[in-house]
């Protein structure tokens, strides 16, 4: 089984950047496409980015692109989003999440492994 844990979220005024990460353990990383979702308060989760098991594709959200960027250390297990020029509606927690193969959609219910979540505030 693979888990999935995030970190680096918090409160960033709107404008900022903030850098959220993934360590995966329990499998073979590189073998898993890797993705970011959100959830913002009261709403379903979303799509954010994806990047390919060798991070030579990646795939944006309307909402990410030009401002976030998905990045993976296949050496060192990890993934991780970078945010920039955050706006309010970037409020959310954001979720890691992998899938094997090469068979990744958009929907969250492709996606079989999750972490936690970590919460990203972004005050106006």
């Amino acid at each position: 089984q693979v888990q999935l844990e995030e970190s680096g979220g918090g409160l960033v005024q709107a404008g900022g950047s903030l850098r959220v990460s993934c360590a995966a353990s329990g499998g073979t990383f590189r073998t898993f496409w890797m993705g970011w979702f959100r959830q913002p308060p009261g709403k379903e989760r979303v799509f954010v980015a994806a990047m390919s098991r060798l991070g030579t594709r990646t795939y944006y959200a309307d909402s990410a692109k030009g401002r976030f960027t998905i990045s993976r250390d296949n050496a060192k297990n990890m993934v991780h989003l970078q945010m920039n020029s955050l706006k309010p509606e970037d409020t959310a927690v954001y979720y890691c999440a992998a899938i094997p193969g090469d068979t990744w959609g958009p929907n969250v219910n492709n996606w079989p492994y999750w972490g936690q979540g970590t919460q990203v505030t972004v005050s106006s």
